[in-house]
């Protein structure tokens, strides 16, 4: 029996014959608040998704397409979100600390004041996301994409910025765009 919570405990939507994947995808635009944590959400078409304020913790999202997904203030820290597609997705202040991002799509995302710290985004294409006071501390940004992407406040100390293909006006003063 597949059963998803809210945060608050109480049963958000149950279905005795369908697994927990199946059930995230069919009521994907009504999980704002959803208790997902360490589910198994693998390859899963989350595509327009509502996780606004779900807890993802651990969760494992590898290759999910979540492009276009409402995250915004969602909890995806220790996440595995590995070649995930997050095209557009909107995580403003969503949790993504320690998360796994390695060779994502992230174009066009908006990371505005989202927690990356310790995050694992080698490979990660960023380019044209919004990453506007973002906390980037410590987050290993090895050969990734930050095309025209906004850094505007963000914090980058300790990351690192080895092979990172960027516009020339981003990554000025070590990484510090003040």
């Amino acid at each position: 029996m597949a059963k998803i919570y809210k945060i608050t405990g109480e049963i958000l939507f149950e279905d005795d014959s369908l697994t927990l994947k199946e059930l995230v995808e069919k009521h994907k635009k009504n999980l704002y608040g959803a208790n997902l944590i360490g589910a198994y959400l693998m390859e899963a078409n989350l595509r327009g998704a509502n996780l606004g304020g779900a807890n993802l913790r651990e969760a494992d999202l590898f290759e999910a397409d979540l492009s276009g997904a409402n995250l915004s203030g969602a909890n995806l820290s220790g996440a595995d979100l590995r070649f995930a597609n997050l095209f557009e997705a909107d995580l403003r202040e969503a949790n993504l600390r320690e998360a796994d991002l390695r060779f994502a799509n992230l174009r066009e995302a908006d990371l505005t004041g989202a927690n990356l710290r310790d995050s694992d985004l080698m490979g990660a294409d960023l380019s044209r996301a919004n990453l506007r006071d973002s906390d980037l501390r410590e987050a290993r940004l090895w050969c990734a994409n930050l095309e025209d992407a906004n850094l505007k406040g963000a914090d980058l100390e300790g990351a690192d910025l080895r092979h990172v293909r960027y516009s020339s006006q981003l990554v000025k003063n070590g990484g510090n765009n003040e």
